[in-house]
C-alpha cells in the first residue's frame, strides 16, 4: 500500500474516496499481495476484503458497503474460465449488470461499482486498476448515501 496517511478521509487537498474491494482469494487477492511484496505503490484508499470467490459476493454486501459510507466498491475475481470453483466468476458476471441497474434505480451512479478479472500473476494490473478506480470515484465525488439515517440492521458476518 502507499505511504499516504488518512486514506479515505477528506484531506487538505480535497475529497479522498473510501473504496471497499471484495477480492477473490485465489487470484485478485493474490495479485494485491504480489503488488505489495513487489513494493508497487497504489492508493491507500482501498480496504481489501478477501473472499473465497467473487461468486460468493452477494449484491447485499455491495449495497451494505455503499450504505455504510464506501464511495465505491471494487469486485475482483479470476479471469473467466479460470475460476477455482468453476462457475463463480460467471455468476458474478451475471449479477453485476443487475446490480448496476438496481443502483441506477436508487439514483446511485453505477460507476461506483466496478468488476475486474485480475489473475494472481497480475500485481501490476491490480495497481493500475486500483489507481484508475480511485481516480474515477474521486471524480464522482462523495457517495450520496453517506450519512443516510435509513440504515436498518447489519448483514450476516462476512
Amino acid at each position: 500500500m502507499s505511504d499516504k496517511a488518512g486514506a479515505g478521509e477528506a484531506t487538505g487537498d480535497g475529497f479522498e474516496p473510501r473504496i471497499v474491494a471484495f477480492l477473490c482469494n485465489w487470484c485478485t487477492s493474490a495479485a494485491a499481495d504480489l503488488a505489495g511484496v513487489s513494493r508497487f505503490k497504489y492508493p491507500a484508499n482501498i480496504t481489501p476484503v478477501r473472499v473465497m470467490c467473487s461468486g460468493m459476493v452477494d449484491p447485499f454486501y455491495v449495497m451494505y458497503a455503499l450504505r455504510k459510507g464506501a464511495d465505491g466498491v471494487l469486485l475482483g475475481g479470476c479471469h473467466i474460465g479460470d475460476c477455482h470453483y468453476l462457475t463463480g466468476n460467471w455468476q458474478t458476471e451475471k449479477r453485476v449488470p443487475l446490480l448496476h441497474k438496481a443502483l441506477e434505480t436508487l439514483g446511485i451512479d453505477p460507476r461506483r461499482v466496478r468488476l475486474e478479472w485480475i489473475s494472481a500473476s497480475e500485481g501490476a494490473r491490480f495497481v493500475e486498476v486500483a489507481a484508475e478506480f480511485v481516480a474515477d470515484v474521486k471524480r464522482l465525488g462523495p457517495n450520496p448515501l453517506k450519512g443516510a439515517s435509513h440504515d436498518r440492521g447489519t448483514p450476516p458476518a462476512l
